[in-house]
């Protein structure tokens, strides 16, 4: 049986299967952590989803809170088939996910800069296009070249999943820089519409709110910066 409770569960208000990450032995450390397969929760006695969380962002995706009363999970529902692996499915999988971070966060600064580029072609100030004024088009030179430099080392990562050599060092480099620069290059880039760019109806300001938790989530930008330091040794 299963109890306990988690909270941060992207899709959990709406989700038919759950993968839950739970202590199998309480006597072990990592070796006593199992991943058990839930299907049907909300169909089963003993589940109940909690209150849906408010977001500064990413409104369109559910965020939950979950809760586990004597839950009962057949045997055969354990992933893997081995009791005491979980820590080690997680980990396994976790330079995927990170490197997955990177690369919405790097087209999410790519649209940042086409809307603006958009936008700084039809504005105009003093008479001139935005776009016509050296500090735009410099400030805007240095983005596109953050951008391009964020795809090439992207395209490298994947190159390197792809090829199973992807290891923890890499992946924490692309989470953390590319999610550092996507909330640099969306801060930067809706300065340009003045008032406008605080306003939900505009992309712009909808982007620079789904940012700021791409540092946050799939391991603190913190917490990738101490792994990359570990390489350093």
């Amino acid at each position: 049986m299963v109890n306990g409770s988690k909270t941060f569960i992207s899709n959990g208000h709406h989700c038919g299967l759950l993968i839950v990450v739970c202590k199998t032995n309480p006597a072990e450390a990592a070796r006593g952590v199992s991943l058990l397969v839930v299907e049907q929760p909300g169909e089963q006695p003993g589940f109940r989803r909690g209150r849906l969380l408010h977001k500064i962002g990413q409104k369109g995706q559910d965020t939950a809170e979950l809760f586990f009363d004597d839950l009962r999970v057949p045997a055969e529902n354990l992933l893997g088939g081995e009791e005491g692996q979980g820590f080690y499915q997680l980990m396994n999988q976790l330079p995927r996910e990170r490197l997955i971070i990177g690369v919405g966060a790097i087209a999410a600064a790519e649209a940042a800069l086409e809307h603006t580029l958009a936008y700084v072609r039809e504005r105009k100030a003093f008479g001139k296009r935005l776009l016509d004024f050296q500090n735009t088009r410099f400030r805007l030179a240095e983005r596109r070249t953050e951008v391009t430099l964020g795809q090439v080392f992207i395209d490298h990562c994947i190159q390197r999943l792809i090829a199973g050599a992807l290891d923890a060092e890499t992946a924490s480099m692309a989470k953390w820089w590319c999610t550092q620069k996507q909330c640099e290059i969306v801060d930067e880039c809706l300065q340009f519409f003045g008032g406008y760019g605080y306003m939900l109806e505009y992309p712009i300001a909808r982007l620079y709110a789904d940012a700021r938790v791409q540092k946050i989530y799939g391991g603190t930008n913190e917490i990738m910066k101490e792994l990359i330091a570990r390489g350093l040794d």
